[in-house]
């Protein structure tokens, strides 16, 4: 008996890792919000890494999280990096593309709790009442990304961290009407 159910788990745990092989060697993730602000101002919150954390959803899992800035104050070459408790982990930002009023591109590295490497864009498009912001990211998955996406995809891991700091980003463009 015994020896038929480790020969059952040993068949379900490779017919996952094979299913987990089979998922999508990459990831997107994207979000976008309208503002009643003009694309300068979103541009200007977005392209200074000194206001991420009024936005940021991650910065009050983490009051104590330590973060540093390297570089220009904005714009391509700016940089940040943060090292926190285990939701916020360890990583870096840089700004590697800035096209004023319209774009922010980075490079986003994640070193704790696991290591990966996405590329993240904020896209500002004008619109009749101010902006439409769209925030995505987009990576490679590894196989341990590949299982974990069985269970719970990127999608909805960052998702709702997605919404909730393109909603800061409302609450604090706007109020600078």
């Amino acid at each position: 008996m015994l020896k038929k159910i480790l020969i059952a788990l040993i068949v379900a745990v490779a017919g996952l890792m094979a299913y987990a092989a089979t998922r999508p060697d990459t990831y997107e993730v994207s979000r976008s919000i309208e503002l009643a602000a003009p694309p300068a101002r979103v541009h200007a919150l977005v392209n200074d890494f000194h206001h991420f954390p009024q936005w940021s959803p991650w910065q009050k899992l983490d009051p104590a999280m330590q973060t540093s800035f390297d570089g220009p104050d904005a714009g391509v070459g700016a940089k940040y990096a943060w090292q926190g408790n285990k939701d916020v982990g360890k990583g870096s930002m840089a700004i590697i593309e800035s096209i004023p009023g319209r774009k922010v591109g980075m490079d986003l590295e994640f070193i704790e709790p696991f290591a990966s490497k996405a590329r993240t864009d904020i896209d500002i498009e004008p619109t009749a009442s101010g902006s439409k912001v769209t925030w995505s990211m987009r990576g490679d998955n590894n196989f341990i990304s590949k299982l974990m996406s069985v269970f719970v995809s990127m999608d909805a891991m960052i998702g709702k961290d997605f919404e909730e700091s393109l909603a800061n980003l409302k609450r604090i463009s706007e109020s600078a009407n």
